[in-house]
């Protein structure tokens, strides 16, 4: 098959491997065009160091970079390799940093890459250079090395030629056609090329690209410095490229690579140096290449003086020659990937390093001729996952510099993010503020983790203190509200969850078409469901409420499950969907006194009978109108209680006047979480994604097989007889021990899978550790061990859920 017509803008390393990769899966009218000559374009890819790092805390983004390493070991132009895979190296000089490779290590093999921790020794001896005085000790990956992006780019573009695909340059890309919301192709300084889909990887042009379909990129190219030495005498004689591992010098933000008998040296260490797409210049108006500035020597000084310190065999040579090199970043430093929302056809690949090009190539393909990526997990690179303020210029601009300061700094799992702060407050936030709430970011919203206020709480409780990692970012009164929750009652801010409406006649058949679940029960029903991608993998777990023949709410994870279930509105008309996230806020009541605390404020029935555990209804709490929603993510008896953005406070004032007399509290996001694993509830994006389906991931009772066609039903029956591995609690008895995620498990010396979620249990008094693991190690009682930095800490697999199984706390 030949199939659509497909126009590539760009061919660099990410152009050039989607030809390659779309050609061998039968794709042929393909053609690819680029303003600069080939293979050497003049983008980022013509200029890249081509240093490739596997390690990354993002199980995708390391896959994505295993198979670009693969791919381009298997790559030559006339005999000359297009990876040389001399390892990499990352080396600590700090206590810090040291402590910090270990978490890497860690990270690293969990997604399944051979790498090893070595002392200070093994990386002299590795690396000669290095001064051993300096050096704690390093990170080993042997698989990393150094990719030939202009060889890489010319091999992909031969065999994709030999497919059929055709490559254009010398042509610039003036317009993106399109009739009816739909691209029908590109206008270029040479004429105009019909297409059906078109598809952006442009780079550092993208964003430029990108506003000719109507689509807004979060993405600024910003200038980082790469200098080259001279002869380095230490190195005469070498006639090799590179001999030694490509070497990452992180506190000082400095990495090196061999070149013959001289050293590259990048840096991340000097100011950020962002440049608008519009500003830089076409090929030919430009030399050598509209991606490299002027080197700017002053800003490259302290990077040279700590390279003479670390690598003293510098000393006897100088700087030759400098630039600085254009590359993208984004606000959350993942690719941008996926089809536009507005207009159809027209897709973006962007924001894609080297170390990730011809993953993300394979995965763009799969993704345009099956429908649905199959190698890799996209839910964190899909370009569609922005709320509208993070596609602004002044949040993009800000959070793209600060991505570039912080590349190599140590970051922790719950690190506060920089400006702009605040930008989405609810409208209990006063209250907050003044019952001393430490506030930390979701999608914008600040949203508080514990409050200040609580801490009388402590008195009488003994709240066990965990490691000094997990002690960051948390506080003991986590404990103490939580705890206090399964006492009495609490109130939760629950606004930061995205919340959608879906009306119009045809909303009821349209949602049982997405949804596992039945969904289209009587008015006041509220069902737990699964949207599922068309190969049968989790796209999201949701709640849809039916609050009128033709209105439900559903409670979403992101602005992802929006995008699906606009995709998949019927063209007729007859159903329309809309975030009302904004406009509406919503408190958690939960704890055994819940019922208390509300019942005498409304005139409505809340008892058991009169509001059953799933249910939902219309009401009023004093003054306020609200829907109310009988379920809770904490375990115990209470509501999601909803009111509109204007009458939030005066909900928020009603509830805590009444809760206060009978000892209920306010609680924040950290003691939310210790209960919500008590209950085993899983969290998506986190504990499953889109890889997993619902069998393995312990989802499967949201999937009623008997119901009427959804998408992926039929993928799904496949899986069902065929678990291999299991999302699998674990309990750690040390409270001391508490570890946070993406920590690898063992059994024995073999790592057999890694930690989601994970939190100190506060009802048990025991650590909790959902896991990915083999089925045949997802048996309770198995004892097991979980890496965490320098230390394998016991864990043994635990029944779930581990509190109230019986579930009759909720349904009381």
């Amino acid at each position: 098959m030949t199939g659509p017509r497909v126009v590539i803008i760009g061919a660099g390393v990410v152009g050039a491997a989607l030809a390659d990769e779309i050609a061998q899966r039968g794709w042929t009218d393909v053609t690819v065009v680029d303003q600069g000559p080939l293979p050497a374009t003049g983008g980022s890819s013509s200029h890249a160091p081509g240093l490739v790092f596997q390690a990354n805390s993002s199980k995708t983004m390391t896959e994505l970079a295993r198979y670009t390493v693969d791919k381009f070991c298997s790559l030559d132009v006339d005999g000359q390799p297009c990876f040389l895979q001399v390892g990499g190296l990352e080396v600590a000089t700090t206590p810090e940093r040291l402590t910090e490779l270990r978490r890497r290590h860690g990270w690293i093999t969990a997604w399944g890459v051979e790498a090893e921790l070595i002392d200070a020794d093994a990386c002299v001896a590795k690396h000669p250079l290095l001064d051993r005085s300096r050096v704690l000790g390093g990170l080993h990956v042997p698989t990393d090395g150094l990719a030939k992006a202009v060889l890489a780019v010319e091999a992909q573009i031969r065999r994709a030629t030999a497919n059929g695909v055709r490559f254009l340059d010398r042509h610039e890309v003036l317009d993106i056609l399109q009739d009816a919301g739909r691209v029908t192709g590109v206008r270029t300084d040479r004429g105009d090329l019909d297409a059906d889909i078109v598809v952006c990887c442009a780079g550092i042009w993208g964003p430029k690209i990108a506003r000719m379909a109507g689509m807004n990129l979060p993405l600024t190219p910003l200038a980082h410095q790469l200098a080259w030495t001279g002869p380095v005498p230490a190195l005469a004689g070498q006639t090799e490229e590179a001999v030694r591992p490509i070497l990452r010098h992180q506190d000082a933000d400095l990495y090196y690579r061999d070149r013959y008998d001289g050293l590259g040296i990048g840096y991340y260490g000097h100011r950020p140096m962002p440049v608008s797409a519009d500003d830089i210049l076409t090929f030919d108006d430009d030399r050598p290449m509209p991606s490299v500035l002027e080197f700017t020597e002053d800003d490259f000084a302290d990077a040279w003086t700590e390279t003479q310190s670390l690598l003293p065999a510098t000393k006897d040579t100088k700087v030759d020659e400098g630039i600085n090199g254009l590359f993208s970043f984004t606000t959350d430093n993942f690719p941008l990937l996926g089809q536009s929302p507005d207009v159809k056809g027209f897709w973006v690949a962007e924001a894609v390093w080297v170390t990730h090009s011809a993953g993300v190539g394979r995965a763009m393909a799969e993704w345009l001729v099956d429908g649905y990526c199959s190698s890799f997990d996209l839910h964190e690179c899909d370009v569609n996952r922005f709320e509208p303020h993070q596609l602004t210029p002044e949040y993009v601009l800000a959070r793209d510099c600060q991505n570039f300061v912080e590349v190599y700094d140590i970051l922790h799992p719950l690190q506060p993010s920089g400006d702009p702060r605040p930008i989405r407050t609810s409208p209990f936030f006063a209250r907050q503020e003044a019952h001393g709430a430490f506030f930390l970011e979701a999608n914008g919203w600040e949203r508080p983790h514990w409050y200040e206020a609580n801490s009388a709480l402590l008195e009488g409780r003994s709240i066990p203190v965990p490691n000094d990692w997990a002690a960051r970012y948390w506080s003991p009164i986590v404990g103490a509200e939580a705890q206090a929750t399964r006492e009495t009652v609490a109130m939760y801010d629950m606004t930061a969850l995205k919340r959608l409406e879906v009306t119009g006649p045809g909303a009821a058949e349209y949602l049982e078409r997405l949804t596992t679940s039945k969904v289209a029960k009587s008015v006041g029903s509220v069902t737990y469901t699964l949207l599922l991608d068309h190969d049968g993998g989790i796209r999201s777990d949701v709640t849809v409420a039916r609050l009128a023949r033709d209105r439900f709410q559903i409670g979403a994870n992101g602005n992802l499950d929006l995008d699906w279930l606009t995709r998949h509105l019927p063209a007729d008309g007859t159903v329309q969907v809309r975030d009302i996230t904004a406009g509406t806020c919503c408190i958690g009541l939960w704890g055994p006194l819940a019922r208390k605390v509300l019942q005498p404020l409304t005139d409505d029935d809340f008892s058991n009978d009169g509001l059953k555990y799933f249910r939902a209804k219309q009401a009023h709490i004093g003054s306020v109108p609200v829907t109310a929603m009988r379920l809770s993510y904490v375990g115990e008896l209470g509501w999601e209680i909803y009111t509109t953005a204007d009458l939030g406070l005066k909900l928020w004032d009603t509830l805590r006047r009444a809760a206060e007399p009978l000892g209920g509290v306010i609680a924040g996001r950290g003691a939310f979480n210790s209960l919500r694993l008590e209950k085993g509830y899983r969290s998506f994006g986190t504990d499953m994604t889109y890889e997993h389906d619902p069998y393995e991931a312990g989802v499967a009772f949201a999937v009623k097989p008997d119901k009427g066609d959804f998408i992926g039903k039929e993928p799904l029956e496949r899986r069902s007889s065929d678990v291999r591995r299991k999302l699998t609690c674990l309990t750690i008895d040390d409270p001391y021990d508490v570890v946070l995620g993406k920590e690898p498990v063992y059994d024995g010396e073999r790592a057999v899978g890694y930690v989601t979620s994970a939190a100190y249990g506060y009802t048990i008094g025991k650590g909790i550790a959902y896991a990915w693991l083999p089925a045949e190690l997802a048996v309770p009682g198995t004892a097991l061990e979980i890496g965490y930095f320098d230390r394998r800490v016991a864990a043994v697999v635990a029944e779930e859920p581990l509190f109230d199984p019986t579930m009759s706390r909720l349904r009381g």
